[in-house]
């Protein structure tokens, strides 16, 4: 019997093989849905860094820990099972093929996320100065793709595009003080250029209304309860249409959200040192510069029917000198994975992978934003990858596995004759122990290491330098 106490345990020798690209919340949830079924599985979880979580650990603000508590959840797969294996420092495409996986394994989960992200598309936004959200996340996360990136926070103001919830977490940290970020597991260079942050307004512009915003709640207001920063809107941009009063009334989350704005828009500002502009109906149409940015044409924009926009031909000219798109991330195409241009998906049916004429892909799955694009919260990957999971399963008892996939070790072989630094579980718990050891020297959660050669030298590390 399992520990479940009502399966036989199959033999490792027979056990179907599963890999999952990408140690994301999409990744882990599937490897969890996969553990609570009632077949005896081998997972092996890559992913291209060395450290897990994906976007827990390199999407989540740094000063939200409580919603990096998730990780708790996610680490059990591997810390609880001796049947599921992290791959680290793994790059899909490069060090392992789309057919090195389907000849290792009797399925493959594809939750690689989303890699790239739109653009404002409008002239000037090449200029320097003018960046994507995520760019900025990623640097102030401590990705390693972002380790030779940096930001000059001069201001004094700053233009934050977008009405989602990532707008808000770039928004939100760019007021917050030194103390502030200094309580959080940024790593120390990104911290000294907080230190030396001039920037003293930061304006954030939508371009719908307010009852068309994304904004969840809990993260709105979280806005209101800045210390060092004074929020200003002007009550006639929260003013709605009886149409958009009825849209409302009748959404719970947006019921709160415009309660919060109409709240904070007759509160009387404080003085604080920075402030927070909250604009809608707005649309960037041309930022002003030459070898720097100078400020940004916007325009006024008006609601259709459909829900679209509409400008207005009124302009106004706001004096800014960056300017952070938080426009909505991308995904890419996988090297000869099947994808959707027009979706930046991977074309699925119910998480079964589909080619060009529509039919499955045997034993291959998608899950997570690659799979629907980039929408929900993580917790939306509980279900999400549940259903994918289902289907794998379901695909399994209709074919015939090859048993030479279900020796665990062929992978192995593979990584270590092309030369992989591969990391392993407890490769990241070493530097896992180790971040958490620099924060403890300065009191903060953890001190990410920012760059892949420290990464990879503290996951080699019997014991991590005090």
């Amino acid at each position: 019997m399992n520990q479940r106490g009502d399966v036989a345990i199959t033999p490792e020798a027979n056990r179907p093989r599963v890999a999952v690209v990408g140690a994301g919340p999409s990744g882990l949830y599937a490897v969890r849905s996969l553990l609570e079924a009632e077949v005896e599985v081998s997972v092996d979880v890559f992913d291209r860094l060395p450290a897990p979580y994906g976007l827990v650990r390199y999407g989540v603000a740094p000063d939200n820990q409580k919603m990096k508590s998730v990780i708790r959840v996610l680490r059990n797969s591997f810390d609880e099972h001796n049947d599921v294996r992290f791959l680290g420092n793994v790059s899909f495409g490069d060090d392992l093929t789309r057919a090195d996986l389907q000849d290792c394994y009797d399925a493959i989960i594809y939750a690689t996320g989303t890699q790239g992200e739109r653009g404002l598309g409008i002239p000037g936004d090449e200029l320097p100065g003018s960046y994507g959200a995520k760019e900025f996340v990623s640097w102030y996360c401590g990705h390693p793709d972002a380790a030779e990136r940096d930001f000059l926070l001069h201001g004094p103001q700053v233009a934050v595009v977008g009405a989602g919830n990532v707008a808000l977490d770039v928004a939100r940290l760019l007021a917050k003080s030194t103390d502030e970020i200094a309580a959080t597991d940024v790593p120390d260079r990104v911290l000294e250029t907080f230190r030396n942050n001039r920037i003293t307004d930061i304006h954030m512009l939508s371009r719908r209304g307010p009852a068309q915003a994304k904004f969840t709640p809990i993260e709105l207001r979280e806005m209101g309860e800045l210390i060092n920063a004074d929020i200003i809107i002007d009550p006639a941009e929260l003013e709605l249409t009886p149409d958009e009063e009825k849209q409302v009334a009748a959404d719970r989350r947006q019921r709160k959200n415009i309660s919060l704005l109409r709240e904070w828009a007759q509160r009387p500002l404080e003085g604080k040192p920075r402030r927070v502009h909250m604009r809608f109906r707005r649309s960037p149409v041309r930022i002003l510069g030459e070898s720097e940015i100078d400020g940004v044409v916007l325009e006024r924009n008006t609601l259709l029917e459909d829900g679209k926009v509409r400008g207005t031909g009124e302009f106004e000219t706001l004096d800014v000198h960056m300017m952070l798109a938080a426009v909505g991330y991308q995904a890419q195409p996988l090297p000869d994975v099947p994808f959707d241009h027009n979706t930046s998906t991977i074309p699925h049916k119910a998480g079964r992978v589909l080619n060009e004429d529509g039919s499955p892909e045997p034993g291959e799955y998608v899950a997570g934003w690659a799979k629907r694009g980039p929408t929900g919260v993580i917790g939306t990957n509980k279900n999400d990858a549940a259903e994918t999971v289902r289907s794998l399963l379901e695909d399994l008892v209709e074919r015939d596995l090859d048993t030479g996939r279900h020796d665990r070790k062929r992978v192995i072989r593979l990584l270590e004759q092309r030369g992989v630094d591969y990391i392993d579980w407890a490769g990241w718990l070493r530097l896992d122990t180790h971040e958490t050891r620099l924060g403890q020297q300065q009191s903060r959660p953890r001190v990410k290491l920012p760059d892949l050669p420290s990464m990879l030298q503290s996951s080699r590390d019997s014991e991590p330098p005090r």
